[in-house]
């Protein structure tokens, strides 16, 4: 079987020049691409809503920030998402990923838990440690992380994903590590309504695991709830999700070090700029790993099939940067634009990898990733024969297969084209040669708002 979804990064919509060195930039102000930006949160929303109507199953977004360069604009996925889930009823909604090393634990707890409830549990949960100096060291700094020092950086984030799985599975809990003390040892709690709480025989903690009960303190002029040493042990934090024990959690993986973490914590990973052998090899590292550490699962299903097993909805996904020649288009001009925003992404994004994922001082071009499959461009037979292609190159049994339409230079209109014409055309393909996919009419949580007003897209007034 498949699963298909859309993979959005938030690259502008204004024109891509290249400067005398050959980088391609955005052409643009600085004012003009703050304003681009305020069109990239509508376009997120419109096209989660378009991809349900269209029958994918994923949406996935990206979290990054302060991006003037306009290759990554994506500061809240999360609250796009609300959005679409208030629009939709089916279709799965992802982070890639929430960085949890800039943000409270708790807070971000609360709001994936918040998303999890509002979709009916349609909450695909991403979660990143971060790899952009500019975003690390001013989000993460006051919770402990830092990308200069990748070790302390790593440590922040399994406090954080530990904090968070607590926080969705322990009605009442407390946490005490290296950046974080849940609650603060000092907070002074007294509260007459809290006691009596957690007095009943009901309740599932007594007062005295909540509390430390102390004395009156004569020399504080505070109200009765912090005029006394007693002080809070736990905490409690709500909503729970939807989803039991929690959302299924994701991780974009590059290194083997982070990919055997994955494997070995049950959490799903996704790839977008492997080739198709590297992939492989990556898929073979994951699922050897998840094997050695007995195929471990939220749920405790067990062994997985390989590459991706659409009956849990787990394994591993891959993504590809896509563009479809629509029915009439000028092929020369448009092939021209497509090498234009691959080249403005890649300009961007490209000198975090070097020494890693690419070779030192060298710069990508478009028509590298065209030639490694990292890029799909063509008609819709093309495209599906190269998505077919990687299937068995990787030997996946079931396959999930997300697409970034989206690139630099191309208005929110052409994309929604794109989406339907990739729906129209190659879906159905890649369902019949992978027999199928999921049943939507059994997979459906609620609508939260019923009726909203109609979306255009291609070929309606």
């Amino acid at each position: 079987m498949i699963e298909l979804g859309c993979f959005h990064n938030g690259s502008t919509d204004l024109p891509v020049t290249y400067e005398p060195g050959g980088l391609a930039i955005t052409d643009g102000s600085l004012a003009q691409v703050r304003e681009s930006t305020q069109r990239t949160v509508v376009n997120q929303i419109r096209q989660g809503i378009l991809a349900e109507r269209l029958g994918y199953d994923y949406w996935f977004q990206t979290e990054h920030h302060f991006q003037i360069e306009g290759a990554e604009f994506s500061p809240n996925p999360l609250l796009s998402e609300m959005a679409i889930a208030a629009h939709t009823k089916r279709i799965r909604l992802g982070q890639a990923a929430n960085i949890i090393t800039w943000h409270h634990p708790l807070r971000l707890a609360e709001q994936i838990a918040m998303l999890d409830v509002a979709s009916g549990g349609r909450v695909e949960c991403g979660i990143g440690r971060g790899y952009q100096p500019r975003e690390n060291e001013t989000l993460g700094r006051p919770y402990g992380s830092t990308i200069q020092d990748q070790e302390r950086n790593r440590a922040s984030f399994q406090e954080a994903y530990e904090i968070l799985l607590k926080a969705w599975t322990e009605p009442s809990f407390a946490h005490h590590g290296e950046n974080f003390s849940i609650p603060p040892s000092y907070t002074r709690w007294n509260h007459a309504a809290t006691k009596a709480f957690f007095a009943q025989p009901q309740v599932e903690r007594e007062v005295a695991d909540v509390l430390r009960l102390g004395g009156p303190d004569p020399s504080s002029g505070g109200n009765p709830v912090v005029a006394s040493t007693t002080t809070l042990r736990e905490i409690s934090v709500v909503p729970p999700p939807l989803q039991k024990p929690h959302p299924q959690l994701w991780q974009p993986l590059t290194s083997p070090r982070s990919i055997t973490w994955a494997a070995e914590h049950g959490v799903n990973g996704y790839f977008v700029g492997e080739t198709n052998e590297a992939l492989a090899r990556n898929i073979e590292i994951y699922y050897r790993a998840a094997e050695r550490a007995g195929w471990p699962d939220r749920l405790g299903r067990g062994a997985l099939r390989y590459g991706w097993d659409t009956r849990y909805r787990r394994g591993v996904a891959i993504a590809r940067f896509m563009h479809l020649y629509l029915p009439g288009a000028n092929r020369a001009r448009e092939t021209a634009r497509v090498k234009r925003g691959l080249e403005h992404q890649f300009s961007y994004i490209g000198p975090f990898f070097e020494g890693s994922l690419l070779p030192v001082g060298e710069r990508v071009t478009a028509g590298m990733l065209i030639e490694a499959d990292i890029a799909l461009v063509g008609e819709p037979e093309q495209i599906v024969e190269k998505i077919l292609k990687l299937k068995t190159a990787c030997g996946y049994e079931d396959l999930m297969f997300a697409a970034l339409f989206e690139k630099a230079g191309f208005e929110g209109r052409e994309i929604e084209d794109m989406m339907q014409y990739f729906a129209e055309a190659c879906a159905p393909e890649l369902r019949r040669a992978c027999g199928g996919g999921p049943d939507w009419d059994t997979d459906a949580g609620p609508e939260l708002v019923p009726q909203i007003a109609p979306l255009r897209w291609r070929g309606e007034d």
